[in-house]
């Protein structure tokens, strides 16, 4: 781990990265594709110490609020959260300037932040997106091996049900001739539904390689799945886009398992969900 000063903490999108690496150790991690220029070792997480004065800064600037996003590149509730706190401070920053939250995570850190979570929902808007690839724990264990498992994350979402913070689900990805069942769809699917999640964001049934991630995740089919690696290579050569070769079937068991428990698929929607920040109710003249 080594701290910087960072010169920004808000993207366009009004989305943000405390961290940058990860130490969860996923073995299809496509933040480490060499496209990202990283100049550090993946694991030797680079820390944003100045993050919360930044977010204070951006926030006082804007003229409209609106949802501040995080995770999409680095989780925030990486291993050294629970010491350096950096995240709870910046929701506590949004709470402060009556802000909207969005956090995507593996992790069960979360859960220290529950009650800022629901103030910030109680307030304006906060939810709470978590990805699920498997519901086999000793799969989960390998391919997801230093964050909490399938099971602790369906007791996140559902914790967050119960104090009325709303929550989506990110099904990705599917790993070819790994992860890629019905079984495994409809499980993914009825956890969810058991959480109560408002939506299920999946782009594909299957996953992306780059050059950095492909290698990674290559010696570790070697090392857990022996003789796996060969029949991606022989089924995909070097493409990125890496489709299961039961896609078809498996789309139309997502789609008839989201539709039977009424939980939206459609990632647009979901994605208008995310960015909506609630305006605040005008009073009538006659109240």
């Amino acid at each position: 781990m080594h701290k910087i000063q960072a010169k920004g903490i808000l993207n366009a999108d009004n989305g943000m990265n405390v961290y940058r690496g990860c130490s969860h150790g996923c073995i299809y991690c496509d933040a480490r594709s060499d496209c990202y220029q990283m100049k550090h070792t993946f694991e030797d997480i680079e820390v944003k110490e100045n993050a919360p004065e930044l977010l204070d800064a951006a926030l006082r600037s804007k003229r409209r609020r609106c949802m501040i996003g995080t995770g999409a590149m680095s989780d925030p509730y990486l291993h050294s959260e629970r010491e350096l706190r950096l995240t709870r401070r910046c929701l506590e920053i949004i709470h402060k300037h009556g802000f909207g939250a969005t956090i995507l995570t593996k992790s069960d850190i979360i859960m220290r932040d529950i009650d800022i979570l629901a103030s910030i929902n109680e307030n304006a808007k906060a939810v709470v997106q978590m990805t699920l690839t498997t519901a086999d724990e000793d799969l989960c264990r390998i391919i997801e091996p230093n964050v909490c498992t399938t099971v602790r994350r369906a007791e996140v979402l559902c914790e967050m049900k119960k104090r009325g913070i709303p929550t989506v689900v990110w099904f990705t990805p599917l790993l070819p001739f790994i992860n890629d069942t019905e079984e495994n769809v409809r499980s993914i699917v009825r956890i969810c539904a058991e959480a109560g999640v408002f939506g299920i964001v999946t782009f594909g049934m299957g996953m992306t390689l780059r050059s950095g991630d492909r290698e990674y995740f290559y010696e570790k089919l070697d090392r857990y799945f022996p003789g796996i690696k060969e029949r991606y290579i022989s089924t995909y050569g070097s493409a990125y886009e890496l489709a299961s070769p039961n896609e078809k079937r498996l789309w139309s068991v997502f789609d008839e398992e989201c539709g039977r428990y009424g939980i939206e698929s459609d990632p647009n929607r979901v994605f208008n969900f995310l960015r909506e920040f609630p305006e605040p109710e005008q009073l009538s003249l006659f109240d």
